[in-house]
């Protein structure tokens, strides 16, 4: 490493430790005085320093996002509010994001920002719908493979990685992998069903992980698709994390049956008094086996949708995320760019819904992956349409994804994507779905966007 380098680590270094030093006193004081330094620490670079100002100001003018982030400081262990700010601001923002793009100017190869991975497709529940329900239950990734893509991502600059499944949880081996990459920030989800206290003791010890539970409303609706009992312990985990300081949310998958209860002021306000932080949703998709279209939400609902969870996050102490209303937000689709997702075959597709591949990691490094055709089209295409509340090329825009696939030689990772390019009632569907859904987000991408988004992002 060069001196200039080490010099510059040093004092980055430096900063992050009073960071993390502000944040163990007054969440009031603290936060103040970190937004202060924050601003000192990138005040040469424009961009970054605008970011922070923005961020900055509403802290001070909105509420609700002033008292989720007092909340956050105030009610988290100190090794995991520390292990927040230091992983997930500090190494995958400050550190990773200016390496990646020094990658890229450097070779041309773009890398993601975080990496999705199912290490395992088993799991203890058969939920109905669940994408990963066509995947063989066989095929897990070594500890050794898990431990080299991961160790390969972080060398690469990414330290931020989203665990999924089957049941993350199901795998006891990667609790060790979360303890060796004390660095990196993982967000496991889960069906919850596995916790007890040894696991939530483990967990806050770790302090670099912010599970997400999987709940499709309250005891009713969750255990109707989920299984009986499941709801309540979602609760007790809940519980048990709250009571050790440990970050947590929730992600929703919404249909059509479910949209209201789980987007109603009852249920959010449900789960912030259990200690739920952040809210993560998923407008259910026609994937996996027996892919179904008429669970997915009216084009009157997927709109809806996007205009309650802005209310949410600016009314509620509680941290919203709708991946395809808040589109605009991020340059459309963000598959591909900013994320992909490795199943338990070591397939490495653009997105966890997105089930088409041309890499396998097996016997093949991570970075050879970025250079493939695949996600370079997908880049160079992005966005598919100049409204980005149409940012899908599975079911807003259908012809790219059957383009995409003819011209780099993606091939379906199970039967739902096998029916996206080659049966052709499906394929109709999926037209008719884009068809209906289009004139709604025309109106609302004039009326509530004045027909812009955030371009500059569009090619990741």
């Amino acid at each position: 490493m060069k001196v200039t380098a080490i010099l510059e680590k040093t004092a980055k270094d430096a900063l992050v430790k009073a960071g993390v030093q502000l944040l163990d006193k007054d969440p009031e004081e603290s936060l103040g005085k970190l937004f202060t330094l924050v601003k000192k620490t990138v005040k040469n670079d424009e961009g970054s320093l605008a970011k922070v100002v923005r961020v900055e100001e509403l802290y001070k003018t909105n509420s609700a996002i002033h008292n989720l982030a007092i909340s956050i400081v105030k009610d988290s262990n100190k090794n995991c509010i520390d292990k927040f700010f230091t992983n997930f601001f500090a190494n995958a923002a400050w550190y990773g994001v200016p390496k990646r793009g020094k990658l890229f100017q450097e070779t041309g190869i773009k890398t993601p920002f975080a990496i999705l991975m199912s290490p395992s497709m088993r799991c203890n529940l058969r939920c109905t719908g669940c994408y990963a329900s066509s995947y063989s239950k066989e095929d897990d990734i070594p500890k050794e493979e898990v431990d080299r893509i991961i160790g390969e991502a972080r060398d690469l600059g990414i330290y931020y990685f989203v665990i999924l499944g089957g049941e993350p949880f199901i795998n006891d081996y990667m609790l060790d992998i979360y303890e060796k990459y004390n660095d990196c920030m993982f967000t496991p989800f889960s069906n919850g069903t596995l916790f007890d206290e040894k696991l939530a003791d483990r967990i806050q010890k770790l302090g670099n992980l912010i599970p997400m539970f999987s709940l499709e409303g309250f005891e009713r609706e969750t255990d109707e698709r989920r299984g009986r009992g499941v709801f309540k312990r979602v609760m007790h985990a809940m519980e048990l994390l709250r009571e050790r300081g440990v970050l947590f949310g929730v992600s929703t998958a919404v249909s059509r049956y479910n949209i209201d209860t789980v987007t109603s002021d009852k249920f959010i306000d449900m789960l912030i008094e259990k200690g739920a932080k952040m809210g993560w949703y998923f407008i259910f998709m026609p994937v996996g086996k027996e892919p179904d279209v008429d669970l997915m939400l009216t084009p009157e609902q997927r709109i809806h949708l996007g205009e309650r969870i802005r209310e949410i996050r600016t009314t509620k102490p509680y941290f919203t995320i709708d991946f395809f209303n808040d589109a605009p937000y991020v340059g459309g689709c963000i598959a591909g760019k900013f994320y992909c997702h490795i199943n338990s075959k070591e397939e490495v597709e653009p997105c966890i819904f997105a089930h088409f591949a041309v890499d396998n990691l097996k016997g093949k490094k991570l970075i050879d992956v970025f250079k493939s055709d695949f996600f370079k089209e997908l880049r160079q295409r992005q966005p598919y349409v100049r409204n980005l509340l149409m940012p899908c090329m599975m079911i807003d825009n259908t012809n790219q994804i059957r383009e995409i696939a003819k011209k780099t030689g993606a091939k379906p990772t199970d039967e739902g994507a096998e029916m996206m390019l080659d049966d052709s009632e499906f394929k109709k569907k999926l037209d008719k779905v884009a068809e209906n859904y289009k004139p709604y987000a025309e109106k609302a991408w004039k009326e509530d966007f004045n027909c812009k988004g955030n371009y500059k992002m569009s090619k990741g």
